[in-house]
């Protein structure tokens, strides 16, 4: 029995695989241990072995956990709670959540792999491991093309009245937001990323308005040219995984093909492929 999850900043998803192909999937709040402490860490960690079956807890033989944030020194805290949650028959590994994109875009074969979610991320793989990535940097400095960039852009421009009257007027209606509200959410509240990706939807919904549809390529714009180019690899596929990736799809299709660069897969959600990277 193996336990693999994929776990971004808002959600982790744990699927629990036996040997009779049988599996469960359990979604619980994201875990980062950048941002997250211990005791926030371990609630999820608990909260995910209650929802298995008590077999999961002395019959697992690995976990393979892939998350934000999970690169040394923080991935030791993810590892310690997860042996001591699920026992020390296990061998766990803790390794970055842009790693396990790679495997499940690529899996044992060389290409560019990619996150659109809440954040961004990408790696140059070479069918075994990361060889290169460009710094992501957080949605303050980086971040190029995920939903919280996508949502701090279209706020912005709302509320300085660079897109048409009436997209602002039916943003500002829809949730009900003023400048002061904004400014406390982003600057004063808690995971402001997770503030302004929640904005994305509107985006969705006026995507073929031809300010928004300008605001979506120009964002997946500075994500290929800021990030993906780097990498120098234009005959390598470019996969993605990831919320704003699938929702967004032809827009991003779109800019690839005007950058030069073929897509790959475009995984909503990568656990299922994840899974059959260690189970297969």
């Amino acid at each position: 029995m193996k336990i693999i999850v994929d776990s971004g900043s808002t959600k982790a998803t744990w699927w629990l695989a036996a040997a009779s192909d049988s599996a469960i999937r359990i979604t619980t709040e994201g875990i980062n241990p950048v941002r997250d402490d211990e005791a926030r860490i371990r609630h999820n960690i608990v909260a995910a072995s209650q929802g298995m079956p008590q077999q999961a807890l002395t019959d697992t033989t690995a976990i393979h956990f892939y998350g934000a944030g999970c690169i040394a020194p923080y991935s030791d805290i993810v590892a310690q709670v997860l042996r001591e949650v699920f026992g020390t028959q296990a061998a766990i590994t803790v390794d970055s959540d842009l790693l396990g994109a790679a495997r499940a875009l690529c899996g044992h074969q060389s290409g560019i792999a990619c996150i659109l979610g809440t954040g961004a991320n990408s790696c140059l793989y070479d069918g075994e491991r990361i060889v290169a990535n460009t710094p992501a940097l957080g949605w303050i400095l980086g971040d190029e093309g995920s939903g919280a960039v996508l949502g701090r852009t279209l706020v912005a421009d709302v509320l300085k009245g660079q897109l048409p009257k009436p997209l602002c007027e039916a943003f500002l209606q829809r949730f009900e937001l003023t400048a002061a509200k904004v400014i406390d959410a982003v600057y004063r509240q808690p995971i402001p990323n997770r503030f302004l990706a929640s904005l994305v939807p509107f985006l969705a919904e006026y995507r073929s308005e031809p300010a928004i549809h300008a605001l979506l390529t120009h964002s997946f714009s500075s994500f290929f040219r800021r990030n993906v180019a780097a990498y120098n690899q234009r005959e390598l596929s470019v996969g993605f995984v990831g919320g704003i990736a699938h929702q967004f799809e032809d827009e991003l299709r779109q800019v690839a093909e005007a950058e030069g660069y073929k897509i790959g897969l475009i995984l909503r959600d990568p656990i299922e492929a994840m899974a059959q990277f260690h189970v297969a």
